[in-house]
């Protein structure tokens, strides 16, 4: 096996540069995207089953893209075309969600938001898994801490950008953050049409910038064989049962902690804006229009800002600690921390009304709104890891001429808790919780507790070609 280059800082960086477009477009669609949904007419209770598209989308769509880019090679390179491709259907996507108002004639404003929605992470999924399988192409494996933990710092960086966007064009351009009809606000509109513009932008900095291995070269570099047209045709035919009968037992022992860590993580996405105008805002459950209730949804854009730094500012220190500590106490010492800072929201409650000088402008917050930021520390160091160490113990497992399938299988483990929380959270927080969404924080941090412990029970495995 020929032994494969290492590469500089800046050819890490160029491989996951794309992320940070992608991840400003996730964080604007995990800050407000319940919010768009809500001005269009979603009820509460079932505003989880809207959110359903997103992890169905990827379900559907990772695996089939993943086996599809490893047998893939053009102008492009192998995985260039799909993170392209993705890219150019997701930036539509986000320029037409938020302005549903004019599929009026065609179809009800709340379906075509909701269609938006699953396009727009349909295709955020084309983009990103061959991004996952792409740091493994192009990192030798001593880089693959360091691959992963810059992945993660650009994907958090491009979340500080995107989430704190809305509140930017309020607080700092004056944008208008109420629309006089109860549609969506002018903010949270401009800020989908800079987060997609964006994405294409850093995306096609990533295609141009970084030369993937041709076939040759790649497969000398991990160790396979020159694969004949006949046994490349055979091996199509084996099928996905197949793969997953040989599915590494390090894939299934993560997939348990991937369900708890992913099952907390949606119930922040849908709930959070609820959860602080209930619990900090003092709003009415059936509040979803009020100039509280909208205030409330920027400042979970500056919440979720506040975790994605914390999460890429431990991202810089990661790569570090995992290799003098080993990836799996890293890994269970930060979903730990991000439980402890999910189950610590219901203490802060209520309060008066403080002024933050943010951004160059004055804003007006509960003051246990702004303690919140406090748990982020931990949510944030939880979601650095989440990002990149379950890749990086994975890849040493997989076969290097199956790493893009077996990293959309992968997927499962983040769409399946997804699936089951959108399915179940409404319910238990009508029937069990009369509405009140702060429990449902609670239940996303019990639940990162438990992944935090599921971490101990994963055997590392050596490289496999």
């Amino acid at each position: 096996m020929k032994k494969q280059p290492r590469l500089s800082f800046w050819q890490i960086w160029n491989v996951s540069f794309g992320f940070l477009g992608i991840q400003m477009g996730f964080a604007l669609q995990g800050a407000n995207v319940s919010r768009v949904l809500s001005s269009l007419g979603a009820d509460l209770h079932h505003l989880s089953l809207f959110w359903l598209a997103a992890p169905v989308m990827g379900l559907i769509v990772q695996p089939i893209v993943g086996g599809a880019s490893d047998r893939t090679w053009n102008r492009f390179g192998r995985r260039g075309p799909y993170i392209l491709g993705g890219a150019v259907v997701a930036a539509l996507a986000m320029f037409f969600m938020p302005n549903a108002g004019i599929a009026v004639k065609i179809m009800p404003p709340l379906v075509f938001g909701a269609v938006m929605f699953a396009l727009m992470d349909g295709s955020f999924n084309i983009t990103m898994q061959p991004f996952r399988a792409l740091v493994a192409d192009m990192t030798p494996e001593e880089q693959r801490n360091a691959g992963y933990s810059i992945q993660s710092f650009l994907i958090n960086t491009g979340a500080v950008l995107g989430s704190i966007l809305p509140f930017v064009l309020t607080n700092v351009m004056g944008v208008s953050n109420v629309d006089p009809d109860g549609g969506v606000p002018s903010s949270v509109i401009w800020s989908f049409y800079i987060g997609g513009g964006m994405l294409l932008l850093s995306v096609l900095w990533t295609v141009f910038r970084t030369k993937e291995y041709p076939p040759h070269e790649y497969a000398a570099y991990k160790g396979l064989d020159v694969v004949s047209k006949e046994k490349k045709e055979k091996r199509t035919l084996l099928g996905f049962f197949k793969l997953l009968k040989e599915t590494p037992k390090t894939m299934m022992q993560l997939a348990v902690v991937q369900f708890f860590s992913w099952f907390s993580l949606y119930l922040m996405w849908v709930y959070t804006t609820y959860a602080l105008a209930q619990h900090s805002w003092g709003c009415p459950i059936t509040d979803v229009k009020s100039e509280s209730f909208q205030d409330a949804g920027d400042w979970v854009g500056i919440l979720f800002a506040g975790y994605s730094l914390f999460a890429a500012i431990f991202s810089i220190l990661m790569s570090r600690l995992a290799n003098r500590f080993g990836r799996k106490t890293v890994y269970s010492l930060a979903l730990l921390l991000g439980g402890l800072g999910f189950l610590s929201t219901y203490l802060f409650s209520g309060g008066d009304l403080i002024h933050l000088n943010l951004l160059l402008t004055e804003v007006d917050v509960p003051s246990s709104a702004a303690l919140w930021m406090i748990p982020m520390v931990g949510v944030g160091i939880a979601w650095a890891a989440i990002l990149a160490m379950p890749y990086s113990i994975l890849s040493d497992s997989l076969p290097a001429d199956k790493m893009g399938v077996y990293m959309g299988i992968f997927n499962f483990t983040i769409a399946g808790p997804q699936i089951i929380s959108g399915i179940i959270a409404g319910e238990i927080l009508r029937y069990f919780f009369n509405g009140e969404a702060i429990y449902i924080m609670v239940i996303a941090g019990v639940s990162m507790l438990l992944g935090a412990i599921s971490v101990t029970f994963v055997k590392q495995n050596k490289a496999v070609n």
